[in-house]
């Protein structure tokens, strides 16, 4: 059994998902970033950086927190989601880290600048936007000649999907890039996606382009 500590955000969804395509059981606990939940002491000891999501592994008593370091310990976990050989193994983890570096902060300062605070920060709104197409650009070419991003689905695609979900957000037409809007649709079929999408709660239907 899995704790699951989550809110409904991009990096809260991954792991839902996650746990849903695996079948592990969990229960999950709503952290309402909104009302500063993730500062309470008994989270901070379970996320000293104070951001959901985090877990507790109940079969261990193992906590963790950094959606990154959760995806590869649950497919380690169970086998799944993430090949054994080496070179495929670093290609999951080579655009596990691309999402984590690249469209996980700067689609969020996307929502910061553009969404939430339209007209403050005209240099950011650029800056930001002009980035977001580029990783859009990345994220069509690598899918142009394959279905996943490393080939076979895995939580490289999981980390992904939720952050190109909020694309309205973003000011993103997915026409725009068809090779994503195609593994975007796909994905979002997928009925562990349709589940593990709303969780703790849910606050909309999966956006369609």
């Amino acid at each position: 059994m899995i704790d699951l500590y989550t809110w409904t955000t991009p990096n809260g969804r991954k792991i839902s998902i996650c746990l849903e395509e695996l079948g592990l059981a969990y229960t999950a606990h709503a952290i309402d970033i909104g009302k500063d939940e993730q500062f309470r002491p008994d989270f901070l000891k379970i996320s000293p950086n104070n951001k959901i999501p985090a877990i507790v592994d109940r079969d261990n008593g193992l906590h963790l927190m950094e959606s990154g370091a959760i995806l590869i310990y649950l497919a380690e976990k169970t086998g799944r989601l993430m090949p054994k050989p080496p070179e495929p193994r670093y290609r999951v983890i080579e655009w596990l880290m691309w999402q984590m570096g690249g469209p996980g902060p700067f689609l969020g300062q996307v929502h910061h600048f553009v969404k939430y605070n339209k007209g403050k920060a005209p240099y950011a709104e650029e800056r930001f936007l002009k980035e977001a197409h580029r990783l859009y650009g990345v994220l069509d070419r690598r899918l142009a000649d394959r279905e996943f991003v490393a080939d076979d689905y895995s939580i490289a695609d999981i980390a992904i999907w939720p952050w190109i979900s909020r694309f309205e957000w973003q000011t993103i037409d997915l026409a725009q890039y068809p090779n994503v809007k195609r593994w975007y649709l796909a994905i979002a079929a997928r009925p562990a996606v349709q589940k593990g999408y709303h969780v703790p709660k849910k606050v909309n239907e999966i956006p369609m382009p």
